[in-house]
């Protein structure tokens, strides 16, 4: 049983030790996996940029609009039946 106790005594220290090692390991690991992926992206030119933002501002300003369209709509509507 002697034998048995100084195992388990041992180990214990071991897998401290080796929980200790896996965590500067795993951000090295996530370091080196985020870098690799960075590498991957493939970066729009300023012409696809340029284009994909006019794109933005269009839908924006059409949007703009026709909610502006019902909002006028439904106050004129409104202001009809309250009377006011």
């Amino acid at each position: 049983m002697a034998d048995e106790k100084d195992v388990k005594v041992e180990s214990a220290p071991k897998k401290a030790a080796k929980k200790k090692a896996k965590k500067p390991n795993r951000v090295v690991k996530f370091v080196r996996d985020l870098i690799s992926e960075v590498k991957k992206v493939v970066w729009p030119s300023r012409k696809q940029v340029l284009n994909n933002t006019g794109v933005v501002l269009a839908v924006c300003i059409i949007s703009g609009a026709a909610l502006f369209a019902v909002d006028s709509i439904f106050g004129l509507l409104l202001r009809l039946v309250t009377g006011s």
